[in-house]
């Protein structure tokens, strides 16, 4: 199962690249926290590491840790603006709920 970027995360990604003025992609992962169970992480990517999975839409990379792949497959990265606020969002169809605040999420219990 892959994991996909829109364009928009595509050109944000890039752009915060060239900004670094390095980097091979966007490191993405999920930890254990906040009053849900998890959270997503970002950060750059220079390397890809043996456990690791990489993803590539239009051009840009995505490198995905082996334990986070799990609760990340079939998800979709996008880059949004509302209002004031940017940020990378998730379409994941792993998750079952989400906290009120929004920065913690639940998996599906799988079957």
């Amino acid at each position: 199962m892959t994991i996909h970027l829109t364009e928009s995360a595509a050109r944000q990604i890039q752009a915060q690249l060239e900004k670094r003025g390095r980097g091979l992609g966007l490191r993405v992962g999920v930890k254990k926290v906040g009053c849900s169970g998890f959270a997503y992480t970002y950060d750059y990517a220079d390397e890809v590491r043996a456990e690791d999975q990489l993803f590539e839409s239009f051009g840009t990379k995505l490198v995905v840790d082996a334990k986070s792949l799990d609760f990340l497959k079939g998800s979709t990265l996008d880059y949004v603006r509302e209002g004031l606020k940017q940020a990378f969002k998730f379409q994941n169809p792993n998750v079952d709920a989400m906290c009120g605040c929004g920065e913690s999420f639940s998996v599906k219990d799988k079957a």
